[in-house]
């Protein structure tokens, strides 16, 4: 069975093809390019959105879909930017726009430093029905960016346990520790079963 991913971002593929221990194709690469409209007020209505309109124009359907929605949540901040990480600067913004709104953000908050953290859900869609998982990471954002390795808000974000940004820790330890693979340690055993 065919993993497929429900991502057009670039960066989340090559974090998923690393943790998964199975191939992964692109939707694109089958499909081309699809504007999927994510118009839930979830984490986890948004991946299932996104899995299940993948999986409907797929015409493999012994394939598997899997998709994520993740982002970053600042409390003191009310929340923001939570399900519109990837557009907080508005749509169509980069990375960068994104990264430098959220740091003026906390910087007009008149803290250097405060808690924040990481969600991520993974839905997977198959012919054997629906599975979401979760996966967070908590830790600080700051009002300066360190570090230039990773995407989105990695160079603000510090992670509980360390002093450095994800933004300064090395590809293998963020694999251990974020949201994502801690979602994707419990999608693992759902792939797993409905591959059989």
């Amino acid at each position: 069975m065919k993993i497929v991913l429900a991502t057009g971002n670039k960066g989340k593929l090559r974090e998923f093809k690393k943790m998964c221990e199975t191939e992964v194709v692109a939707f694109s690469d089958i499909l081309g390019e699809i504007d999927i409209v994510e118009d839930a007020d979830t984490f986890k209505g948004n991946a299932l959105i996104k899995a299940r309109t993948i999986y409907d124009k797929l015409e493999d359907k012994e394939a598997i879909v899997v998709s994520d929605d993740s982002g970053i949540s600042v409390p003191i901040l009310g929340g923001i930017p939570g399900i519109y990480s990837a557009r907080y600067a508005g749509e169509g913004s980069t990375d960068k726009e994104n990264l430098h709104k959220l740091v003026n953000s906390v910087k007009e908050a008149g803290v250097e430093k405060t808690p924040a953290y990481y969600t991520a859900a993974i839905a997977i869609v198959s012919k054997y029905g629906e599975y979401v998982v979760h996966g967070w990471m908590h830790g600080d954002v700051l009002s300066t960016t360190r570090g230039d390795q990773g995407f989105g808000y990695d160079p603000m974000f510090v992670p509980s346990g360390y002093d450095k940004t994800l933004g300064e820790l090395d590809d293998e330890l963020k694999k251990s520790i974020s949201h994502r693979a801690k979602a994707l340690e419990l999608a693992k055993p759902i792939i797993k079963m409905l591959q059989r």
